[in-house]
């Protein structure tokens, strides 16, 4: 017999039950607890684009990391509810300091944030004095802190190119992003730091022509952290594919390319979270993972049950030091300050 968790659980705070057993019943009595909640705690829900169905479809708003903090600060509620990783919850509290800012999991990391550490990036600055510091979103406060200007996948370039030419630049930590903008500019003297997501990672030039020899006619949707992104733009270069087929693009650059689209088939190579999001989209065209098995752990660590405890308890509560914070502020604005801060950056 499976266990279930039924509607009077859910009012007296019993959320330890999987959400994989709930009856369709069950599910809209989480959903009309969850907005109840959030009404009585004066709170905006956001969800990453990564995040299970269920949680980006009770939130409201969803989209990446910088554009949810953004719409965080923008919003009048007096707190935040980020469903996300924790980087992203130190993002929207950097950018909204006087607000509470929580997340369903503080113990959800990534992979990518990681790779690099504040005395890491001052060791690495000590090595190039002078050097232009340019840190992707995915990064913690402290890490953003020691940065001239952050950048998303979709203005890594533009960022990049406004560094006057003479000058060296450290770009961190995605080793695919960083190889992408530097094969675009062809900048010379860009130092990239050797990290990367392990799920962007794990989506494979073998995975890539795997798919699109079982589907020759699709489109191909490429986020540049993956590490199929150099290979897809190798086989455009040698004729295997066409080149307006192959779109190496931001999470949001992918929704826009998927309200776009006439294609029957579109593969996508980024974590499968995103497939819900470019399906409500389009309800026409077929998108497929290249790898289905491409599912960050940290991001699955919001479950509607945790999402559900954010809310009746307030946590887990995300704080960023002062200082931190301001130093950390003062990197993500020089990148608005270039004019196209982008709303669907990563």
């Amino acid at each position: 017999m499976t266990a279930t968790l039924s509607a009077p659980a859910l009012q007296t705070g019993d959320v330890t039950a999987a959400s994989d057993t709930w009856t369709d019943e069950q599910w809209a009595d989480w959903r009309t607890e969850v907005r109840r909640l959030a009404a009585e705690r004066d709170a905006v829900l956001l969800a990453h684009n990564y995040q299970a169905p269920e949680i980006q479809d009770v939130s409201d708003h969803v989209g990446d990391s910088l554009a949810l903090s953004r719409i965080a600060a923008a919003s009048d509620a007096s707190t935040i509810v980020f469903a996300g990783v924790h980087f992203m919850a130190e993002t929207a509290k950097i950018l909204a300091p006087e607000k509470t800012v929580l997340v369903p999991d503080a113990a959800a990391g990534c992979s990518l944030a990681d790779t690099i550490t504040a005395d890491q990036l001052r060791a690495w600055k000590a090595e190039h004095p002078g050097a232009a510091v340019v840190s992707y979103v995915n990064t913690t406060a402290e890490v953003k802190a020691e940065t001239d200007v952050c950048c998303t996948s979709s203005n890594a370039v533009e960022v990049v190119e406004s560094i006057p030419a003479d000058r060296e630049v450290l770009f961190l930590p995605d080793q695919f992003l960083g190889a992408h903008v530097q094969r675009v500019t062809g900048r010379q003297n860009m130092r990239i730091w050797m990290g990367e997501c392990h799920v962007h990672a794990g989506i494979s030039p073998t995975d890539l022509r795997a798919s699109v020899a079982a589907s020759p006619d699709a489109e191909l949707l490429i986020h540049p952290e993956c590490g199929c992104a150099t290979s897809a733009l190798w086989m455009v270069s040698d004729g295997q594919l066409p080149t307006e087929r192959v779109h190496v693009l931001s999470t949001g650059g992918m929704l826009d390319e998927a309200r776009r689209t006439t294609a029957k088939q579109v593969l996508v190579a980024t974590e499968i979270g995103m497939l819900h999001q470019l399906r409500q989209a389009n309800r026409v065209t077929d998108f497929q993972p290249v790898n289905p098995r491409a599912a960050c752990p940290y991001m699955k660590m919001s479950t509607p049950e945790k999402l559900l405890r954010a809310l009746r308890e307030g946590r887990d509560e995300v704080t960023v030091d002062p200082d931190v914070a301001a130093r950390a502020r003062a990197a993500v604005e020089a990148m608005i300050a270039l004019g196209t801060p982008s709303p669907v950056g990563e």
